[in-house]
């Protein structure tokens, strides 16, 4: 198939009727299918129900150093949970915080903790500040971008590529602007791309030298066991290489079990320098007495170990592989060699990336919910929900069972295509008028 920008006026206006007529079809069909957010299906959710029969009213609630779980204290959480986070991020027990069931949470209360209260000693709080700014690389996950926007920080838009984000951009203003007091990140599997940092990225970060002194990298590694394959994309280990600089101070991690066990029912973690440690749990003596133990000790007597969580994410990925392969070959069937969009392939997480023709993401987001199927809203992957060249839509293709993902994909392959017609038939029709008035 060529592309179609090689189309004449009346082929593709004849293509548009043939798409138009597909569309009504579709619409007839009344569905209703949600590809919004990134979901774990039901069948995922199942993989888990082991969980619940660990704990009964006759179990032991201690965790290995005698704390009684149902009671208060241990701020930090389990050491056996602790241990668990350790392994699987590479991390000793001591960088660890074991908190609630959300990761997103406790980004939001770090921000709030640096608005209120001093990321450095003898620095001023964040919100003391005439301007605070933070980077944030897109596309990338819009609500990341809320927590800062709601905090009334300026956002700062820095190119992805397939290595992570564009480290020259990254470098040159995190050294010449103090404003700037962050960076989100999703490292591993981003969202909505797909990328996984490089080597030489993550040495990068590691190596910044802020022209704040009060900088922090928000180091979301989400997806830190989420392959979809045997061979899945390997991240190097930040914190190491901010420890073997003296810079370990400057990043914050965090994890969840949102999408390895329940997705509101898991448990979440912060790690960080044991300074930095120290100091977030001082803060937190204020905010909570402890988090659900009784919860962490079923995370850790379930899943026993690292190795105990690598061997359930390969049930999660029997399941998520095949969905992933089945939006990539509609894409390749319906969109390839047209000229009219590209789109990611990733090897793990929970989304993939597709860039249809500038000026067409609403417009294709739109048709798609006029024929019962809803997305992610257009622009959402970039700061203040606005994508300048209005063309990235994430797709999540984990929640819907398979034959309605199949639905799903056709009908946005369909959009895509339509659209983008409509986009170059207006182009041609529009020349023709400048010629004849030339």
């Amino acid at each position: 198939m060529s592309s179609y920008s090689f189309l004449s006026k009346d082929e593709l206006a004849e293509l548009q009727k043939e798409l138009q007529a597909k569309y009504a079809k579709f619409k007839s069909m009344n569905l209703k299918l949600d590809m919004s957010r990134g979901k774990p299906g039901s069948d995922q959710l199942d993989l888990c129900m082991g969980m619940l029969d660990v704990l009964d009213s006759n179990s032991i609630l201690k965790s290995q150093n005698g704390l009684d779980c149902r009671n208060y204290g241990m701020l930090d959480g389990l050491p056996e949970t602790k241990e668990l986070f350790a392994e699987l991020l590479g991390l000793r027990p001591e960088q660890i915080i074991v908190g609630g069931n959300s990761s997103l949470s406790l980004m939001y209360d770090m921000v709030a903790r640096s608005m209120t209260h001093p990321t450095v000693e003898g620095m001023k709080p964040w919100g003391k500040y005439e301007k605070i700014k933070f980077l944030c690389p897109a596309p990338g996950y819009d609500r990341h971008f809320a927590v800062t926007e709601f905090f009334g920080v300026e956002l700062v838009t820095v190119p992805m590529t397939p290595a992570g984000p564009d480290m020259d951009v990254v470098e040159e203003l995190v050294s010449s602007d103090e404003t700037i007091k962050g960076i989100w990140c999703v490292p591993k599997y981003s969202n909505p791309q797909g990328y996984t940092y490089s080597d030489e990225t993550v040495r990068r970060f590691a190596a910044l030298r802020p022209a704040a002194k009060d900088f922090r990298i928000f180091w979301d590694n989400a997806y830190c066991v989420h392959d979809l394959y045997e061979e899945g994309d390997k991240l190097l280990n930040i914190m190491e290489e901010c420890e073997k600089l003296g810079s370990e101070d400057m990043v914050y991690i965090f994890a969840s079990t949102s999408k390895i066990s329940f997705s509101g029912a898991g448990v979440a973690v912060i790690g960080a320098s044991e300074h930095n440690i120290a100091r977030i749990k001082k803060q937190m003596t204020i905010q909570t007495i402890g988090y659900d133990k009784i919860n962490m000790l079923r995370h850790a007597l379930y899943f026993k170990n690292a190795d105990g969580v690598r061997a359930h994410m390969k049930k999660h990925a029997a399941i998520l592989a095949p969905k992933f392969q089945l939006v990539d070959d509609m894409f390749t069937s319906h969109l390839e060699g047209k000229g009219i969009a590209k789109w990611t392939k990733p090897k793990g997480g929970y989304f993939i990336a597709v860039d249809v023709l500038p000026g067409c993401a609403k417009r294709v987001v739109a048709l798609c919910k006029e024929a019962g199927v809803i997305m992610t809203s257009a622009g959402a992957t970039f700061p203040y929900g606005k994508d300048p060249e209005d063309r990235n839509i994430r797709i999540a293709p984990t929640y819907p069972p398979m034959e309605e993902l199949k639905q799903a994909a056709e009908l946005f392959c369909l959009c895509v295509e339509l659209v983008s017609v409509e986009k170059l038939l207006a182009e041609k029709t529009s020349n023709e008028k400048v010629k004849m008035f030339a």
